[in-house]
């Protein structure tokens, strides 16, 4: 790794520039800003970062056009769909996400919101309290799916839900449970989670972007961009912040794919 105090100080300096309001209107992130209530902003933030591969704009132009097919209330949505309002969805898609994936994805959320008030109840369903680097969120991506999935579902489903046993960087999910559980006074992240997952335990979401901008700061040796990418390239920004590494995702992001460093 380069020089621990100059790099920790480009890279806070790059955090408090991206970590900003302005970030929020061109970022996947926008979807959940547009709601208030907490089941909202979780069902919105999921689809938004299950959709967040390829172009932006796009991502984010699908995912509001889900949330509007439900009417602008998605937690309303999934708690009381049947079959008239579940023609609503038909033709829906993004990339390889089809209007099936959809409807098992609605089903989840049917089955999931009937027994807790909080989608992060589904992500403590298999805990670990083990210190080890990425063992907490490994448990809870490793719990999360298998719960996912427990429902009656087509078999092409599965592949919109990654998992560390698929040696997956989990890029998305990830993302989404930075949303969640870490927040500070910019308010893009929301921090609506019970900490039960702490800022200090999430794993950083890792793309071709931040995984090259890693690897120039020496943040990131391993060449294979995996699960074991993202569990190292966090403990070495741990050695900037314990407390909130995943903070640095800003910084990588935005020096990668915006300013195209």
């Amino acid at each position: 790794m380069k020089n621990t105090g100059n790099l920790e100080a480009f890279l806070n300096k790059k955090v408090d520039e991206f970590n900003q309001p302005f970030f929020i209107e061109y970022d996947p992130i926008s979807i959940p800003h547009l709601f208030s209530k907490k089941q909202d902003i979780e069902i919105a933030g999921f689809f938004a970062a299950i959709f967040a591969w390829g172009n932006r704009t796009t991502i984010i132009q699908k995912t509001k056009e889900l949330m509007q097919r439900m009417d602008m209330s998605p937690y309303e949505f999934c708690l009381n769909y049947d079959n008239n309002s579940v023609k609503r969805l038909k033709g829906f898609k993004h990339r390889t996400f089809n209007d099936d994936d959809l409807f098992y994805f609605i089903e989840f959320f049917h089955h999931h919101y009937q027994m807790s008030d909080t989608l992060e109840a589904a992500f403590l369903k298999n805990p670990n309290n083990g210190s080890s680097a990425g063992s907490v969120v490994e448990a809870a991506l490793i719990g999360f799916k298998k719960y996912f999935f427990s429902l009656e579902h087509l078999k092409r489903t599965e592949k919109h839900i990654s998992s560390p046993v698929q040696k997956s960087t989990c890029k998305r999910l990830n993302m989404f449970l930075r949303w969640m559980v870490r927040s500070d006074k910019a308010g893009v992240d929301f921090g609506i989670w019970s900490k039960k997952i702490s800022p200090s335990q999430l794993i950083c979401p890792i793309d071709v972007h931040v995984a090259r901008v890693a690897r120039r700061f020496g943040l990131l040796q391993r060449k294979q961009t995996d699960w074991l990418a993202a569990v190292e390239l966090t403990k070495n920004l741990k050695k900037l912040d314990a407390k909130d590494p995943v903070k640095y995702d800003f910084a990588l992001f935005g020096l990668g794919a915006l300013e195209k460093f």
